[in-house]
């Protein structure tokens, strides 16, 4: 959603400059392609020229940088992930109930900083469960646990585990946290790794729910590998012509980037694609409210325009030369 809503901020004002604060996703090549389009990523709104357009990436932001942009005039298309808002909602409201907010996740990534920035006087960030000695709570029945949208399933359970042990009293939020597109990839990766002789997940060093998918694969048994793109590939991790290799990709790699992967193998090797659809995504995101005003204004009818979210996951299986086939997105 968040891509989509930046090519469509350039269609709709050409000629003009396009700011994004902070990368739109964590994946070098969505960034590097915006950038080569004319888009000027910053991380810090003072360095966007007042009454600019500005939009707001995936991972949200925190009412101190939503003034900030107000305060100067920006045109400001807000492209956080719905289900971060989700989180960020949830955080205004349990601290106008009075609840302190532990906050799992990693404390320097930038969806933990704009959700912390929702309530920093009763919020406090937990990465790890060696954390929660140095906790200061003042009502154990008054305390709520949230969670990065992106963290593994494994690692979470964990922290929110010795929460619950620590603090029995601990309140829990309606409905998990952890974004479906992340757990479905992690589950995937969970039920076919096993049987695989590799696992090869296309994303950037930077996206965690990229790296959580190789931890879980290497934590299975199986070898994997983080790699950007097919420069990136080692030959020497393929110690069989007739492995199997599981190829699977972050929430933000683009689609072309994990076919051209499956195509390499293919042409090197040989082999058969078996796309496994472990779980069937039809979600759909209506464009940011301000994405849909303007294009109100242009006579284009923002229902038309929805996002849709798609996941599949794709087994390559490298004996036997047939031809490459690749469809759906890989989870």
């Amino acid at each position: 959603m968040a891509i989509d809503v930046v090519t469509q901020v350039i269609d709709l004002f050409p000629g003009r400059d396009v700011y994004v604060y902070h990368e739109i996703v964590h994946n070098k090549h969505v960034v590097g392609r915006f950038k080569d389009r004319g888009v000027i990523f910053v991380d810090d709104l003072a360095e966007v020229p007042d009454e600019e357009i500005v939009v707001f990436s995936a991972h949200g932001i925190s009412p101190a940088v939503r003034a900030q942009a107000k305060a100067h005039r920006l045109i400001a298309i807000d492209a956080t992930c719905p289900l971060v808002t989700k989180v960020h909602a949830e955080a205004v409201r349990y601290a106008r109930a009075g609840y302190q907010i532990l906050l799992v996740g990693h404390k320097d990534h930038q969806e933990i900083v704009g959700t912390f920035g929702e309530a920093p006087d009763v919020t406090q960030v937990v990465e790890r469960p060696e954390d929660i000695p140095g906790l200061r709570i003042l009502d154990q029945s008054k305390l709520v646990y949230l969670t990065q949208t992106t963290l593994s399933v494994d690692d979470a359970n964990i922290i929110i585990s010795a929460l619950k042990l620590a603090f029995p009293l601990i309140k829990e939020p309606p409905s998990s946290d952890i974004c479906y597109a992340t757990t479905n990839r992690q589950q995937a990766v969970r039920a076919i790794a096993p049987e695989c002789d590799l696992v090869l997940v296309v994303g950037s060093k930077n996206s965690s729910n990229s790296v959580r998918l190789t931890e879980i694969a290497m934590a299975l048994g199986t070898p994997a590998h983080l790699i950007d793109d097919i420069s990136e590939l080692e030959w020497n991790w393929f110690i069989s012509s007739t492995a199997t290799v599981l190829v699977t990709a972050g929430a933000s790699a683009p689609e072309d980037l994990v076919a051209s992967v499956c195509r390499a193998l293919l042409e090197r090797f040989g082999g058969s694609i078996e796309q496994r659809d472990i779980f069937e995504e039809d979600v759909e995101f209506a464009p940011p409210g301000a994405l849909r005003k303007i294009m109100e204004t242009r006579g284009i009818d923002p229902e038309t325009r929805r996002f849709r979210a798609s996941a599949h996951t794709i087994t390559t299986e490298v004996y036997g030369a047939v031809p490459l086939t690749v469809g759906g997105r890989p989870a």
